[in-house]
Formats: C-alpha cells, sequence, structure tokens
C-alpha cells in the first residue's frame, strides 16, 4: 500500500517487476534505468541472493512535487524469480502499489509461466492485497526470438481478464517504456481514486506522466 506521510506531505510509491526467472525482469529495470533522464532517477541498486538478484533504483530521487506541494517518490523494484527465493519475493511484494508481470513468450516456457503468475497470486494474498483491486499489468518478452506465442493467440488467452497486455523485447528496448508508462498510469488512477490527487493536489494524470518522463531538451 502506499507509504503516505500527510504530516511532511510525502508519498512513497513501490512498483514491483515479478515474472519467472530469465524471463527479462532485470533486463527491463536495466533498460528501463537506461532510457530515463539522469535528472529523474537514482542509482541503480543490487541486493545479491545466492542463484539470483533483487534490483531496485529510485525513479524520483528528488520528488515529483504536485502543484500543492505533495511530494511523490516512485521506487521500482524486480523480485527475484527463482523459487527457492520465495521468501524474497513476499518481501518485496510487501506494500507494492503496482506490479508488471514479465512473462517469456517462448513456448517452452508456457508451464514456468503458468506457474509464475499462480505465484504471484498467492503471494499477493499472503502479503494482504487484492489482485483484482492492485494496478498490473502483464509484459510477453523475449518477442525477438523464434518458437514463440503468436501475439494473437496471447491476446485471446488474456482477453477476458481486461489486464493490459504488451509485447516487448527488453533487450532490443521496444516495449519496455510502454510497459512503465502503463503501470505508472494505471497507480496513478488507484492514487487519485484514494488521496484525491487531482481535485486536492492539482495533479492530473497527464500532468503526472509529463512529470515522470519530461521532453529532453533539442
Amino acid at each position: 500500500m502506499i507509504e503516505y506521510d500527510q504530516q511532511n506531505r510525502k508519498m512513497v510509491l513501490k512498483l514491483v517487476y515479478y515474472g519467472p526467472a530469465l524471463s527479462g525482469k532485470t533486463t527491463n529495470i536495466l533498460k528501463l534505468h537506461d532510457l530515463i533522464s539522469r535528472q529523474e532517477r537514482g542509482e541503480l541498486m543490487v541486493m545479491d541472493t545466492v542463484g539470483d538478484r533483487t534490483m531496485y533504483f529510485d525513479l524520483l530521487p528528488f520528488f515529483l512535487v504536485a502543484p500543492s506541494g505533495l511530494k511523490i517518490k516512485l521506487k521500482v523494484y524486480t523480485v527475484p524469480g527463482q523459487v527457492q527465493h520465495d521468501s524474497t519475493r513476499n518481501a518485496v511484494l510487501q506494500r507494492a502499489d503496482g506490479v508488471a508481470f514479465i512473462a517469456d513468450s517462448q513456448l517452452s516456457q508456457e508451464t514456468i509461466n503458468c506457474e509464475s503468475f499462480e505465484n504471484l497470486e498467492k503471494n499477493l494474498s499472503i502479503v494482504g492485497l487484492d489482485i483484482e483491486q492492485l494496478p498490473l499489468v502483464v509484459q510477453f518478452n523475449k518477442r525477438d526470438l523464434s518458437e514463440i506465442f503468436p501475439e494473437e493467440e496471447i491476446r485471446q488467452t488474456w482477453q477476458a481478464t481486461n489486464i493490459p497486455i504488451f509485447m516487448a523485447s527488453a533487450l532490443n528496448g521496444w516495449g519496455v517504456l510502454e510497459t512503465f508508462i502503463k503501470l505508472a498510469e494505471l497507480t496513478y488512477q488507484s492514487m487519485d481514486q484514494r488521496y484525491q490527487l487531482e481535485t486536492e493536489h492539482g495533479l492530473t494524470r497527464d500532468l503526472f506522466l509529463a512529470k515522470l518522463f519530461p521532453q529532453e531538451p533539442e
């Protein structure tokens, strides 16, 4: 859940990249970190675990400031995909405000993707979060490889869930920013419903996204 300090007018949001091992969570984070201008992001940090690693960085290390003066900081995390690190995944999911599930598009990974998504549902429940209410997007990564599920089949399979689906090749950099922007947008909507960001703080959706991704000077 959102960390909100009303007295000091500060809010900290936590977005988590979840998915099976080697699906491309780390590559997404590395590419996203590269795509964001230096003044809008902090240092990339790594928490080592045996055989895997958790990465995170502050997207807005000096806070996004709403017209009302409310300061908002965004933290972006990955979780380790290895089964033996389930306790670490739970710890990272604590107080998550939005999740990007990174699936592997390869035909050979269908069962692993399903097991990992089921694991996400279970762990969200353990930490007291409702997957039906939590901002959530799904990215099918590794679209640059052969032997992958057709996009049409993926979209037909997921259509009934109403979860936004993105195709990506994190290694090549496409689909990464689109996935993250949609997650940020859904998270804004969730925050706005709870804290009236637009009416009480003057922070519209468009202004929120513009402050996250300012235009680079030409």
